[in-house]
């Protein structure tokens, strides 16, 4: 449940920065803003996995 909750914060987010260094880098086609906001949220699922462990680790 930790790892839900932590991944709706990180994975929106880092798909956010995502959309907006594509946009920023003058890509305004669909692809490569899906491509960046998928990445973003891959790896939104690894670091919230990682932190959700260590936090129950503490």
């Amino acid at each position: 449940m930790l790892r839900l909750i932590l991944f709706l914060f990180i994975g929106s987010t880092l798909a956010g920065i995502g959309v907006v260094a594509a946009l920023t880098m003058g890509f305004y086609e669909t692809r490569p803003i899906l491509i960046a906001a998928g990445v973003g949220a891959v790896l939104g699922v690894v670091i919230s996995w990682l932190v959700a462990s260590r936090l129950q680790e503490a």
